[in-house]
């Protein structure tokens, strides 16, 4: 693996939303329980992540708990922390620094080059292989230069390099910053509609520091080691897209570019171009941010995460939970019955 370097990210504000637009500097579906008590027997069903792996260890600098508002800050990251540690099954440890700062929201996050051949041999044998894993492999070519910009590398951010077994120690792996007094930092309660909710913005960073968004893309460099998500950046069926033109197609496609999952970014002017292009769909990802918005992680950010390396929680069927709920009031029901005959 080539040396660590330190990539700055920014998530923006959404243009002509306020008086002015400001700069930023270098982003999870919670755990949630259902208990059943009945005589004594206590069932529960873990609907969303059991088997996660993925542990973020949350530093709060001093800018945050000096706040007056420190609780309801640590408490929205937490929250948006807790949603993407129970998407992800790796086994993975994840430092963070939270910090106050101007702008919206941005991070400051390590990253490593490694040759394209050997993440592409981390891909099909360091992950358990999903239905949308054999996708995304068919369509990358053997090697050994990627197939973007014909450079030999490729360059992932230290969790991702980790979670697919390479070696990449470092003390903190980012630095995230948040201008909090821009946000709404609870969902719940009075909501200022002309600011941003802390959860999405710190949840788009946290995506960022394990590897999609900003620092799943070279651009708007052209040369060089390539990001992951510019390994499914395309144009059309077949047609990759690596180009700053404002006025290009581009979308995240992992079969080759027959299915446009959700558009990249092209607007420039300092936005992340592995972002997504911001339409009436509102997402996490989304390159700029919508006051009074309150996203969560969804489908396309999971699938990223999916096909760049990361292992996700399999999400129980609804069949699946309804005949837990069946056996488990059906074995309640058995046991109430037989304690009744014992006391008779």
């Amino acid at each position: 693996m080539r040396g660590l370097t330190r990539r700055g990210e920014r998530l923006q504000e959404r243009p002509n939303l306020l008086p002015t637009t400001i700069g930023i500097h270098p982003q999870p579906v919670k755990l949630q329980k259902i208990s059943i008590l009945t005589a004594g027997i206590l069932s529960t069903l873990l609907v969303g992540n059991v088997h996660a792996g993925l542990v973020i260890n949350a530093t709060f600098a001093s800018s945050i708990t000096g706040d007056a508002n420190a609780s309801a800050i640590e408490a929205g990251i937490n929250a948006a922390i807790s949603r993407v540690q129970n998407a992800i099954a790796s086994n993975v440890t994840v430092n963070i620094t939270f910090q106050e700062g101007g702008g919206l929201g941005g991070s400051s996050t390590y990253i490593g080059s490694i040759p394209y051949s050997a993440y592409l041999n981390a891909l099909q044998t360091q992950q358990v292989i999903s239905a949308n894993d054999t996708k995304a492999i068919a369509s990358l070519p053997a090697g050994p230069n990627n197939p973007v910009n014909g450079n030999s590398d490729v360059f992932l951010t230290t969790p991702l390099l980790r979670a697919l077994g390479f070696s990449a120690s470092v003390a903190s792996d980012s630095t995230i910053t948040l201008n909090t007094s821009i946000m709404n930092l609870s969902r719940t309660g009075a909501q200022n509609g002309s600011f941003y909710d802390l959860q999405a913005v710190a949840a788009q960073e946290i995506d960022e520091v394990l590897g999609i968004g900003g620092p799943g893309s070279a651009l708007p460099s052209l040369t060089g080691a390539v990001g992951v998500l510019d390994l499914f950046r395309y144009s059309a069926a077949g047609v990759r897209s690596f180009t700053t033109s404002s006025s290009a197609t581009s979308y995240f496609s992992i079969d080759g570019g027959v299915t446009d999952i959700v558009g990249f970014n092209q607007a420039g002017g300092g936005s992340d171009y592995s972002d997504w292009a911001s339409t009436g769909t509102k997402r996490v990802q989304d390159a700029y941010g919508t006051p009074g918005a309150d996203v969560d992680i969804g489908s396309a950010e999971l699938t990223a995460l999916d096909v760049v390396g990361y292992d996700l929680v399999p999400v129980p069927e609804p069949a699946s939970i309804s005949i837990f709920f069946a056996a488990a009031l059906g074995t309640v029901g058995m046991l109430t019955r037989k304690r009744g005959r014992a006391q008779a």
